[in-house]
């Protein structure tokens, strides 16, 4: 059998990520990668591989996939029924796959996005030091389709030898840590970004989770020169809802940056889905 993953039903957005590629935003190039690291650093963990390993993002499912070797795998991230050669099969944990084997990935019951590894890896070529899916620049692989046959790499090492790995809890409202700037001064009423509470837009993607709630006014609505954007920038658009960056942002923006979330909280941002209660607490707070 071939060392591949066929994918029968790719869902409604599934990409091939690793840990991106920081260091070329003088290129204009995004860092990309996991929007929870943590998840996906987990499944390479579980099955053994370094932590810097590409898996799929899977966006909400449903997602199947047939196996083409045999190995092992594993689903971490958001909660969701995982079935392996028609035979349900736990989630956090490394799990047997026989080669033919269908991997089906149901619908996320909590959580938003679930992070599918394999022993090997996913193994397009990689572009700039990484095989992740930059879907701003359009950077390393296409977004996943049905009927694509995905690489695996050679495994590197051994299965975890555990059951199960607890993960920290997802899903409700969310209480956002952030430092202020590098524009507040530029709103008169920056701090109600810190006493309200927002509500995760829709329209929210892997460029950025926007939010909907009380507007940001501007005390000067002048023009601003483009400045650098970092991952976590909670940005103010002309309409005066905030906008959080996230892994595919923009290396440069035109709008003023109010705060910067925490980025230990960004994984958890990665897995609000869209109506789920925002509330940022700035320093001191």
């Amino acid at each position: 059998m071939t060392a591949e993953l066929k994918i029968e039903v790719a869902g409604p957005l599934t990409t091939v990520q690793d840990l991106g590629r920081p260091g070329y935003a003088h290129l204009g190039v995004p860092r990309s990668g996991a929007l929870d690291r943590p998840a996906l650093e987990l499944g390479n963990r579980l099955v053994g591989n370094p932590c810097g390993a590409a898996g799929l993002e899977i966006t909400f499912g449903p997602f199947v996939a047939v196996a083409g070797r045999a190995g092992t795998i594993a689903l971490t991230g958001a909660a969701a029924p995982l079935r392996v050669g028609g035979r349900p099969a736990p989630l956090n944990a490394p799990v047997a796959v026989r080669a033919g084997d269908r991997i089906e990935v149901g619908r996320a019951v909590l959580g938003l996005r679930a992070y599918l590894t394999a022993a090997g890896g996913i193994a397009p070529d990689p572009v700039l030091d990484s095989r992740s899916t930059d879907t701003l620049s359009l950077l390393g692989p296409p977004v996943v389709r049905a009927g694509d046959r995905l690489p695996l790499g050679a495994a590197a090492g051994e299965p975890a030898a555990v059951d199960l790995v607890p993960r920290p809890a997802i899903g409700g409202p969310l209480v956002l840590r952030i430092a202020w700037g590098p524009r507040a001064d530029l709103f008169t009423d920056a701090r109600r970004l810190s006493t309200a509470e927002y509500r995760i837009s829709s329209e929210s993607n892997r460029v950025g989770a926007r939010l909907s709630g009380p507007a940001l006014t501007r005390a000067d609505a002048g023009e601003l020169p483009s400045e650098g954007i970092v991952l976590g920038a909670v940005q103010v658009p002309a309409d005066g809802h905030p906008l959080v960056f996230l892994a595919d942002h923009p290396t440069t923006g035109g709008y003023p940056v109010v705060a910067v979330v925490h980025a230990a909280d960004l994984p958890l941002l990665a897995q609000a889905r869209p109506g789920d209660s925002v509330r940022f607490r700035g320093p001191q707070q």
